[in-house]
């Protein structure tokens, strides 16, 4: 019982540690990627490369005045920016890095726990993070925060049906909620559920998208309508946070798509953490260049297109895959 807490505190411990060093570094890869589609250099001058402009960054908004406005509701104030990355780190808890390995002699698996309800917990956990954004909004006492807010509500609960509904047609052909036995049914490149859910995966995909919040999506911080919306009256570290959560999300994303759809951590001749690495840095890498391609939506027909294009999509490829599976 000792040696399995220990395991499992030091896996805990390695994840949380690369995901903060993922979160900072992803905002490199952002700049980088966006500055070569636009011909502009990106950052150049902290370090080789500037390799170390998110050490900068981190030191900048750890030293810049945190204020509070006098209007805001304080307590929820503080609160909202946990809430919002918070649940993002509690996403992985479910997410397989690799297969089994011995360490210390005993058999050690690639995932923290492997709950037989994983996907079940990662649409509870997940969808938990917009409350930190409701939260920011009311309790900065300004109305851009709170239109932001509100819109951010909104928007997740009407692209949260069809997210959910996006991943059925999985579960259905699976037989199962758990993330792990997900992973081995998909042993081979022609086994990945992406080539047996084409649909289920561009659905997924596009709410992820809208879940996080980013761009063509990014309504509830778009700063030409709202200033910066619903962070508009945070600042310092409080601010970071919520980018640290957003970048979170996004690579909670990456994982669990490249674990339903994508065959998680399989692959020939590379180790399985490489993998499921490059996967992610796929995910990664189409969020920025959408960023970099589309104008944002109204927000009209951002909710049109939620409620009547996705939301019949995803209870159509629910139906045929079911229908499927009978016949």
């Amino acid at each position: 019982m000792l040696e399995y807490a220990i395991i499992s505190s030091l896996k805990i411990i390695v994840i949380i540690v690369v995901l903060l060093t993922g979160c900072a570094y992803s905002t490199y890869l952002e700049r980088k990627v966006v500055a070569f589609m636009q011909q502009r250099i990106g950052p150049l001058y902290a370090g080789p490369y500037g390799l170390l402009q998110p050490i900068a960054d981190a030191i900048k908004l750890i030293f810049k005045e945190d204020f509070v406005p006098d209007r805001a509701e304080r307590f929820a104030f503080t609160l909202a920016p946990i809430i919002g990355f918070v649940p993002a780190f509690m996403v992985f808890a479910v997410v397989p890095f690799s297969s089994d390995v011995t360490m210390f002699g005993y058999e050690v698996s690639g995932i923290i726990s492997d709950l037989n309800i994983g996907v079940l917990w990662v649409l509870a956990v997940g969808s938990l993070g917009v409350y930190g954004t409701i939260l920011a909004g009311w309790s900065s006492g300004s109305k851009y925060s709170l239109l932001g807010g509100l819109r951010g509500s909104a928007q997740t609960i009407s692209y949260e049906l069809a997210y959910g509904l996006s991943i059925v047609g999985v579960i259905i052909l699976g037989n199962t909620l758990s993330m792990s036995e997900i992973v081995s049914q998909q042993a081979t490149i022609w086994d990945w559920y992406i080539f047996r859910q084409p649909l289920g995966f561009v659905l997924f995909l596009t709410c992820a998208i809208a879940e996080t919040c980013r761009a063509p999506f990014d309504l509830p911080e778009a700063e030409s309508e709202l200033v910066a919306g619903f962070h508009t009256e945070y600042s310092s570290m409080r601010f970071s946070t919520f980018f640290v959560g957003e970048y979170a999300h996004m690579i909670a994303v990456g994982c669990v798509g490249s674990t339903l759809f994508l065959g998680g951590w399989q692959g020939p001749f590379l180790p399985p953490v490489l993998w499921m690495a490059i996967k992610v840095f796929l995910f990664l890498f189409l969020y920025i260049w959408l960023r970099a391609t589309l104008p944002r939506f109204r927000y009209d027909q951002l909710m049109n297109f939620g409620w009547k294009v996705l939301f019949p999509l995803a209870i159509l490829n629910t139906m045929l895959t079911g229908l499927i599976v009978l016949w």
